[in-house]
């Protein structure tokens, strides 16, 4: 089977929007990394990129008083987000190149990043480092290591994409950030890779 072009991601997002946030679990896996991540936070300003329909990861953290600004490339997500995350700032904007003009103290690219290209997801660590203030946390999955994969949503085939952890590092470090954790395929998250840096640059 063909990989996936990723230049049809958005459109798909843009067609199974409905059917992604019906299927999506609310289990929330997820949240022990969110906790860690706002206890690392010097405030409460989240910029969600790639936010899909905002349950359950926003919808999580506006009830911890944070205040989340969405942001997706696909209107349907940016709707769904808007009408599941009452109070948020949301964009219908694409990740990549994105300049907002303000800093946040939480970046989540939460299954999202994997989307982008290798050069395009090189590309966000300085966008990234645009909306990121002293202590600001980053906390984006990935895949284990280096490589192109096929995945779905909603039914239909999407893109992935990885770099390697030592790239990742590599990357993290020239855009001013520091890991503070990094745990591949974690046990306890449903086996996403996830990556936990803090900004400390400029």
């Amino acid at each position: 089977m063909p990989l996936p072009d990723p230049d049809d991601v958005l459109r798909t997002y843009e067609a199974v929007a409905q059917d992604f946030a019906r299927a999506r679990s609310r289990a929330l896996f997820e949240r022990r990394w969110l906790d860690r991540a706002l206890g690392f936070a010097p405030g409460r300003e989240v910029l969600d990129l790639g936010c899909g329909p905002g349950r359950p990861i926003a919808s999580y953290l506006a009830e911890r008083r944070c205040r989340m600004t969405g942001v997706d490339g696909a209107a349907s997500m940016c709707a769904l987000y808007q009408a599941n995350v009452p109070g948020a700032v949301t964009y219908h904007e694409d990740m990549r190149g994105l300049g907002l003009g303000r800093r946040y103290d939480l970046i989540l690219a939460w299954d999202s990043l994997f989307h982008l290209a290798p050069d395009d997801q090189r590309g966000m660590f300085a966008t990234f480092a645009a909306h990121a203030r002293p202590r600001t946390v980053l906390l984006f999955t990935s895949g284990p290591d280096a490589g192109e994969v096929g995945g779905q949503a909603a039914g239909l085939p999407v893109y992935h994409a990885s770099l390697s952890p030592d790239e990742y590092r590599g990357l993290l470090a020239q855009a001013g950030f520091e890991v503070l954790d990094f745990v591949p395929e974690d046990p306890n998250c449903h086996g996403h890779t996830v990556w936990m840096a803090r900004y400390v640059g400029g």
